[in-house]
């Protein structure tokens, strides 16, 4: 079990929260984040051990890349190469490599349904390193697009957010979007890791092969949340 968090957005506890994971997604500029965090957050990193990777966005930091927002196909390019070439850039600097992408917010949801959204990420990260992995939603479009291309990838279940009866996430504006309780979250992920089995949020049932597991680094307990999934791999492994 991969257990991996969305860093470097000014939360203020990601020395708190880098310990417990595996790999870790940093804001890279468009909803968050610049050089000065950049370099911080991979220092920390490697201080860890944590694999990190890019969190490119939408650039909108004015609703945290969490709203889609219409803009150019050639605009949305020249945006995720700017994100993804600053943090390409500060890896350098700071004499560490990139494992993985992973969108972030609303741009991370419409490449999971959007033909062309998935292919210009794809398409981006390819023109950096052909072998950078990208994170993507559970049976995605993306995830089938990646899949056909050769492109390394880990298919990934958010262990504090809710899904709907479709098994599509629910959107941040609605009340349950987030689940706040880490019981309930720690329910969630032993049924996962038990049977592979992820349940909506009205009950429905169904099987889900992944190979990563996200916690979101503003969720308000995301600290205990980590040190619980921990808990449970190294229990699941022993």
């Amino acid at each position: 079990m991969d257990i991996n968090c969305d860093l470097g957005e000014g939360m203020g506890h990601d020395h708190d929260i880098m310990p417990y994971l595996d790999s870790c997604n940093i804001a890279c500029g468009g909803h968050a984040g610049d050089r000065d965090s950049i370099s911080r957050t991979l220092r920390l990193a490697r201080k860890f051990d944590v694999k990190p990777g890019a969190h490119p966005s939408f650039a909108d930091a004015e609703n945290f890349g969490r709203k889609e927002i219409s803009v150019s196909p050639d605009l949305l390019r020249s945006q995720l190469v700017d994100q993804i070439g600053l943090i390409s850039a500060v890896a350098r600097e700071e004499n560490m490599e990139l494992h993985h992408v992973k969108a972030h917010g609303a741009l991370y949801n419409k490449a999971a349904v959007s033909a062309d959204t998935a292919r210009l990420l794809i398409e981006v990260v390819q023109s950096f390193d052909k072998g950078l992995c990208l994170y993507v939603p559970f049976d995605s479009l993306i995830e089938k697009m990646s899949k056909e291309m050769g492109i390394p990838l880990m298919t990934e279940v958010f262990a504090d957010r809710n899904y709907d009866d479709n098994f599509n996430l629910l959107p941040r504006s609605e009340r349950d979007a987030l689940i706040e309780s880490p019981v309930e979250v720690k329910r969630r992920v032993e049924r996962l890791l038990r049977d592979r089995t992820l349940v909506s949020l009205h009950g429905k049932k169904r099987i889900v092969n992944f190979d990563t597991l996200c916690v979101h680094g503003d969720h308000p307990k995301a600290v205990e949340i980590v040190k619980m999934l921990r808990d449970l791999k190294t229990s699941d492994i022993e």
